[in-house]
Parts: structure tokens; C-alpha cells; sequence
């Protein structure tokens, strides 16, 4: 390969139009200027913690809806709010952010709150290794060290409750009977509407003294919404007029999710920069949707159970070999053979058919239910995603790296 073809490459995408003014302004952590179509949650959220600026302590609240209706950005917008317009009112207010979905066990948790304020105390708690109630300790004596107001705001709950159960909560939420100078208030962001079952009635009252519901977008919401970010993310000129009301229309589809929409924005933005096109177009849109979908598929099958990957490769082995559509016996011998030879132990057929209606309901596998007349009814298994993408996906996963040397040919000799 000769210098010149480097070159003229780097060249190629040196002069290309440039697409993109502020591609962050597209990003979910991104927190805009306005919020289109939340201004009655915006409303609510500042009833419930205008208290603050009197020197009162503020309800707990409980925010809930979909993925993509706005909830954490309006949190931050509202906080952020708050902040600036305390000053002007001489009180002091601390506003803690923690995603659950990471920071995931109550310990954690804890840590995270008590590091919040490291600079000022010079407590550093470690991430693993103290008892939890000496934490929780260090946590009251960071926060009472002065009269302040702190919000502590846990996004996705829902995913430290059914992981480390709700003792936190129960903590958080009652933390001001053992405070003497400081304040606290929850704020907790779920995306589950049925996260309440799992809470202790005594943690529900005192959490959801108020809520704040956020529904789903409409098209033209969306649309809205992506005009306001576009105008700062692009250059002028290079959205062609179709692209925003078919990003906003897609991600209709899905639930209103304004998170789907503003990637599939960006995603068409990318691929046309990538290609050297001076315009953005609705095939580039149409070109994201596919890439979101391929990247989304991945990291659901990157984070299946085991014996669902097994039962998977199972089914891409009978693909492989042409045995598709397959039957819920078919696959369960290949699968069982492939727990024997990484020394796994199968589970019942019972147990695998539930795995098969969740692969079906996650959209990797196709299982349908067909009649076969007086033979009864069966299921038909077909495979959704190609075999090279499992594989591939697999290759990177120690446990299963053993399974991709078995060929069909060979695992019926294994049977």
C-alpha cells in the first residue's frame, strides 16, 4: 500500500463537508436548554421541591414511565434549577446523582453518597471492604456537617431494588429522624411501572409520598423534540426534510422513546460523515435503524444466562447444518449434548421450553406454534440472527469459547 493512497484518504475525509456542529448536543447525558412537551412534570417536580428555598424539608418522590419519555433530564434539568436559584436565596443544596444500574448494591450506594462529599470531609470510603453499617454512619456524619438541603436522586431503582432488595431505601427514606443539622430528600427513577410490588409497604409510603408520571411521546412530540436538538448539532443545511420526521416516526414505534429517536439522529449523522455525503438522508436513517438493531441484538445476547446461550448455540449449530425449522426435541437433544461436553448440567425439556419462549420474546429466535393436524401442534424454531454474529459473539466469552469447536458433524457422534 503506497503513502499516496493513505494520503488521498485522509485527505478524502479532511475536506469532506462536515455534518456535525456539537454531535454531544445528541447525547442522552446531554441536559438542553428547554424541554418540549414536559412542562406540566417540570411544573410538578418544582412544586414538590420549592420547600427547599424555605427552608423546608421537601417530600420524597417517586418518578416513573418508559425508557425515553425524559425522566432523568428533566430530573437534572429541574435540579440544576434548583441549585442556581438557591444561591440567590442564601440555601445551601446538594444534589447527588446516582445511575443504579451501575452503582448497584447498597453498599455501593452508600459509598458513592458518602464520596460525594470527599473534598470537603476528606472521608474517601473504598468500594468494597468496610461493614456496611459503618458506611451508612459516615454517610450522616458527611452530610450533617452543616445546614444543607441534599437531593439524592437514584435513577433506575428498579435495578438496585431487585438486585440488593430495599434496605437502602428504607435507610434513605428516614435518614432526616437522625440528622440534626442537614436534610435530605429521594428522589427514585424507575422505568419498571410495576417496581412498587417489590417494595416494603413501609419503604411505599414513605417513597412515594409523591409521584410524577412521564408518559410516552407521540410523533410529533418526537419530532419536536429533535428539531430543537438538531438546530445545535448540525451544520446547516445538510438534514435533508425527511430525516427528522422519520427518526421521530420509528421511534414512535417504539414506545415514544426519545432516546431511540435522538440515536438514530445521530447514528444517520455518523454513517453520512462516514461516507463523505454532503447531505444527511433518509436512507442514512434507515441505514442507523438497522446498525442500532444489530448493535442492540448483540448486547442482548451478550447478556443472556448461560444455558440460554447454550440453548442458542443449539439452534445456530441445527441452522448450520440445515435442520431448521426445528422442533422443541430437536433442539433440546443438540443442547443437551452441548451441556454434557462443557460439563454443565442440562436443565429439564420443561425448563428449556421457557428458555425458548423468552429467546422468541427477546426476538433472537422465531418459535411458532404450528398444527400438525391429528399429530397435534408443535413449535417451529427458526433462527432470527445470522450464525457468524453468535459465534463472533461468542468467541469473546470464556465460558463458551469450548462449545465453537463443535461442528454438527461432530456432535452427533457425541449424542
Amino acid at each position: 500500500m503506497d503513502d499516496n493512497y493513505l494520503d488521498s484518504i485522509f485527505e478524502k475525509y479532511l475536506h469532506a463537508k462536515k455534518i456535525f456542529k456539537n454531535k454531544e448536543v445528541l447525547r442522552h447525558s446531554y441536559t438542553p436548554k428547554e424541554l418540549p412537551h414536559r412542562r406540566e412534570q417540570i411544573e410538578n417536580l418544582a412544586h414538590i421541591l420549592v420547600p427547599v428555598l424555605r427552608g423546608e424539608t421537601p417530600s420524597n418522590v417517586f418518578v416513573y414511565g418508559k425508557t425515553g419519555t425524559g425522566k432523568t433530564v428533566t430530573i437534572k434539568f429541574v435540579t440544576e434549577e434548583l441549585k442556581k436559584i438557591s444561591q440567590k436565596y442564601n440555601v445551601p443544596v446538594d444534589v447527588i446523582y446516582v445511575n443504579c444500574e451501575i452503582v448497584d448494591t447498597q453498599y455501593r450506594v452508600l459509598a458513592n453518597i458518602v464520596n460525594h462529599f470527599k473534598l470537603e470531609s476528606g472521608i474517601e470510603v473504598p468500594l468494597v471492604g468496610w461493614p456496611t453499617d459503618e458506611v451508612y454512619a459516615k454517610l450522616k456524619e458527611v452530610i450533617d456537617a452543616k445546614e444543607r438541603f441534599v437531593i439524592i436522586v437514584l435513577d433506575e431503582i428498579d435495578k438496585l431494588i431487585k438486585k440488593s432488595g430495599d434496605d437502602i431505601l428504607y435507610s434513605l427514606t428516614r435518614i432526616n429522624t437522625e440528622l440534626s443539622l442537614a436534610k435530605v430528600s429521594i428522589i427514585g427513577i424507575s422505568n419498571d411501572l410495576k417496581f412498587k410490588e417489590y417494595l416494603d409497604a413501609r419503604v411505599l409510603s414513605s417513597l412515594s409520598e409523591e409521584e410524577v408520571v412521564f408518559p410516552p411521546y407521540d410523533a410529533n412530540q418526537l419530532r419536536d423534540i429533535l428539531m430543537q436538538r438538531a438546530k445545535d448539532a448540525f451544520n446547516e443545511g445538510v438534514l435533508d426534510d425527511g430525516v427528522v420526521p422519520l427518526c421521530a416516526a420509528l421511534a414512535a414505534r417504539e414506545h415514544g422513546d426519545a432516546r431511540r429517536a435522538l440515536d438514530l439522529l445521530r447514528v444517520a449523522g455518523e454513517i453520512a460523515e462516514r461516507e463523505g455525503a454532503s447531505k444527511v438522508t433518509e436512507r442514512h436513517v434507515w441505514k442507523a435503524q438497522e446498525k442500532i438493531e444489530q448493535d442492540t441484538m448483540e448486547e442482548v445476547i451478550k447478556t443472556l444466562p448461560l444455558h440460554s446461550k447454550v440453548l442458542l448455540y443449539a439452534i445456530v449449530l441445527l441452522d448450520e447444518n440445515g435442520e431448521l425449522p426445528a422442533n422443541t426435541g430437536d433442539v433440546y437433544s443438540v443442547y443437551k449434548s452441548l451441556c454434557d461436553h462443557i460439563d454443565l448440567e442440562p436443565l429439564t425439556q420443561r425448563r428449556v421450553s421457557d428458555l425458548i419462549n423468552e429467546l422468541d420474546m427477546l426476538g433472537i429466535i422465531n418459535a411458532k406454534v404450528v398444527s400438525k393436524g391429528r399429530y397435534g401442534r408443535t413449535k417451529e424454531i427458526r433462527l432470527n440472527v445470522t450464525p457468524y454474529k453468535v459465534k463472533n459473539i461468542y468467541r469473546h466469552d470464556h465460558q463458551l469459547q469450548t462449545v465453537l469447536t463443535i461442528s454438527m458433524s461432530r456432535q452427533r457422534r457425541l449424542l
